[in-house]
């Protein structure tokens, strides 16, 4: 696999909650993650994040993505997804019941290789502007 595939394969099953089961193959074993928000400021692995939104479709079961750019800079060995998330949180398990607010979010990954696998993704997002939408902030 190229790295654009390996990475199309990744954002794929991780956006749709198929959690680190379904990702890990896409990955270098402890492959590290970060993102500047709040939400995921103990999130340190690819493998809790990948579990971590595959809990998020419990509360917002109708979670999607609408893909808004991919691409792969090879010299750098990265490649970048953008997307907007879409859902609304009807759906028990949340920090608080549920309220039927929806949310339209903003977000990118940028995933780094090591061979053809990740060895770190980094996520672009404003939690704020997302919990708010859904009436957790």
């Amino acid at each position: 696999m190229t790295q654009i595939e390996t990475a199309t394969a990744f954002f794929e099953a991780c956006e749709t909650g198929q959690g680190w089961d379904a990702c890990q193959a896409f990955c270098l074993e402890g492959a590290s993650f970060s993102c500047q928000a709040d939400a995921l400021a103990e999130t340190t692995t690819v493998a809790a994040y990948a579990e971590w939104m595959k809990g998020l479709l419990t509360p917002v079961p109708d979670g999607r993505y609408v893909l808004t750019a991919f691409a792969a800079d090879e010299a750098r060995g990265t490649v970048v997804a953008t997307a907007k998330f879409h859902g609304t949180q009807t759906g028990e398990g949340g920090p608080v019941p549920p309220t039927g607010q929806s949310v339209t979010s903003d977000y990118a990954y940028v995933m780094q290789f090591d061979g053809d696998k990740i060895r770190h993704m980094t996520k672009v997002w404003n939690d704020v502007h997302a919990l708010r939408g859904l009436g957790w902030a």
